[in-house]
């Protein structure tokens, strides 16, 4: 028998995708005509070989010996440089890109699949393609022909890298503050000067140039985010080689992600290009961030899913302790597999793993058929596809410490990893507050609520096709959302409405993931075998034990309690 792999499940990825999403069906459409079953499932086979083969290997290595900066420039370790070669030879950098820019047109969803493989095996070292696939889309939608041509077909031939740089240090994620500025130098080129703080892939070695994307201001720009503006700043001038006045004023050195270079930069009379029209700058950014932000959930999905497969397979060896029914002191241990509350951690963590994969990839899913209907739906789902994963699926991570007990935060065992690396999920790109805010206070409620009332109808269609006994918890709490976001926006005050958004978040994410579950439980059909009976159980699970958290928020969220806005700060110390 193959060995079952610890990074990724393929046949959970079949399943959601041909059994349940039917990918097979989008080569009907004459964009992904030139695909089909077979050439999937290749991209999925090169994906989990290049995984395991050139990513997963130095996933601890590059933990430990972090990049370095000697004052002139950064090392990294050689493996991560090995394995970005391979990663673009590969042609996934392009992979959802038109043919005509030298892409693939391979499905978003595919895509998304491929890609996890990755995040799973070495989220640190796939941070560098991931920044990189996610700048070119943007430029390839909103860049001039010249752009495409000097900076975006370098980065799908894995010769440049690309980052974005919004956060600067006295700004954090409040963009209105940046002030960065941008000069015309008169021959339709900007001059760049400022700094920002926290820019993963900022500064290495790995790529012949790295192309930033700058939020900056130009003179006489109104204040705030209104007036921002997109600029194309490279590293080094691409036709001479020369540097362009980017300089790492250094390196952050954080908790996970530790093979990922985060720099602080410092742009002094840089050479930048003004992408698309002055003062549409956060607009334009918008587009790189959601398919940031979807990747951050995504690799929260994948962080939580490789350590809930590393948690099962030591579960299932490791002996200790007898059963709970058990008298005799002197008969053997038992894998701890069989103890209740280790099966509770497991079922707990393999709902959040494999619900947030499926909500991950629907959201890929989405983006292949665009629509009215799916564009707002996709709208209404990012925040949580974002900030739900990343709370949820780390704490997959956390009981897969629980599970191997002491060993578990040792570095002996890679589960302390996954967890520090999905720690910082939660912040990357928005933190989970922002996406909360985003949710209440915006996706909700345009378009006079169309986006909460067609999720909602998605939901409840599932539940409709579902056993009465699941479909009718999540029907009701379908229907006590829909009261409670009514009733928070009632007076269209936003101070109260948006005091618990986080409190909102959580409870709209379990519903959302209820739904996957159920759309899972109906896929699954009456078909027999162990993984469709794990379904079954892990929708039962969910829908019984998970979905219930939402009634004290939304009971909390009721209340219109202000506790956060009216405490007063001396009360805290």
């Amino acid at each position: 028998m193959a060995e079952v792999s610890k990074v990724l499940s393929r046949r959970d990825l079949e399943f959601l995708l041909y059994e349940w999403l039917d990918v097979e069906a989008l080569t009907s459409h004459e964009r992904f005509a030139d695909h089909s079953r077979e050439t999937f499932d290749a991209f999925l086979d090169v994906s989990q070989r290049i995984a395991e083969r050139d990513f997963a290997p130095h996933n601890r290595t590059a933990d430990l010996r972090e990049p370095t900066f000697d004052g002139d420039k950064v090392e990294t370790i050689p493996e991560v440089a090995r394995a970005l070669r391979v990663f673009a030879e590969s042609g996934l950098i392009a992979a959802t890109m038109d043919a005509e820019h030298g892409g693939l047109q391979l499905p978003h969803v595919v895509q998304r699949a491929c890609f996890l493989w990755f995040q799973a095996a070495n989220t640190a070292t796939s941070a560098y393609p991931m920044l990189t696939s996610a700048n070119a889309h943007l430029l390839v939608k909103y860049g001039s022909a010249e752009q495409i041509r000097r900076f975006v077909q370098p980065m799908i031939e894995g010769r440049y890298t690309g980052t974005m740089c919004l956060s600067e240090p006295q700004a954090g994620s409040s963009l209105s503050d940046v002030t960065t500025r941008a000069t015309p130098a008169g021959d339709g080129t900007y001059r760049i000067t400022g700094g920002k703080m926290w820019i993963s892939a900022g500064d290495h070695e790995l790529s012949e140039n790295i192309v930033h994307l700058v939020l900056a201001r130009v003179a006489g720009a109104p204040a705030g985010v209104k007036g921002l503006s997109l600029f194309i700043v490279p590293k080094l001038i691409p036709e001479t080689g020369e540097r362009n006045g980017v300089t790492l004023a250094g390196l952050n050195h954080k908790m996970g992600f530790r093979g990922t270079t985060n720099a602080v930069l410092a742009f002094d009379d840089a050479t930048g290009h003004l992408v698309g029209e002055a003062g549409r700058g956060l607009q334009y950014m918008f587009h790189m961030m959601n398919e940031a932000r979807i990747g951050v959930g995504a690799g929260a999905v994948a962080l939580g899913y490789t350590g809930y497969l590393h948690a099962l397979a030591y579960a299932k060896e490791r002996e200790q302790g007898r059963p709970v029914t058990g008298k005799d002191p002197a008969a053997p241990p038992v894998p701890i597999i069989r103890h209740p509350d280790v099966r509770r951690m497991l079922v707990a963590s393999k709902s959040y793993v494999e619900g947030g994969l499926a909500l991950v990839l629907y959201a890929a899913r989405l983006l292949d058929q665009p629509s009215e209907e799916n564009d707002l739906l996709l709208d209404v789902l990012t925040p949580i596809v974002k900030a739900w994963p990343s709370q949820w699926c780390r704490l997959a991570d956390d009981h897969a410490i629980q599970i191997h007990g002491g060993y578990g935060y040792t570095r002996e065992y890679p589960v302390e990893q996954f967890y520090r690396d999905n720690r910082l999920n939660s912040i990357h790109e928005g933190t989970d507050g922002i996406q909360a805010l985003d949710l209440l206070g915006r996706k909700v409620t345009m378009r006079g609520g169309a986006g909460l009332e067609l999720l909602l109808d998605r939901i409840r269609a599932t539940a409709d096709r579902a056993p009465k006994d699941l479909a009718d918890p999540v029907h009701r709490a379908c229907d006590r959302l829909a009261r409670t976001t009514a009733m928070l926006w009632a007076a269209g005050d936003a101070g109260p409405a948006l005091a618990n958004a986080s409190a909102y978040l959580d409870a709209a994410g379990h519903l959302v993931i209820a739904w996957m579950w159920l759309e899972q439980l109906v896929a699954s059909g009456d078909r027999e075998g162990d993984f469709y009976q794990g379904k079954r159980l892990t929708a039962h699970y969910f829908v019984a034990h998970e979905l219930p958290r939402i009634g004290p928020l939304l009971d909390l969220l009721d209340s219109g309690d202000t506790l956060f806005l009216d405490l007063n700060e001396a009360w805290l110390g």
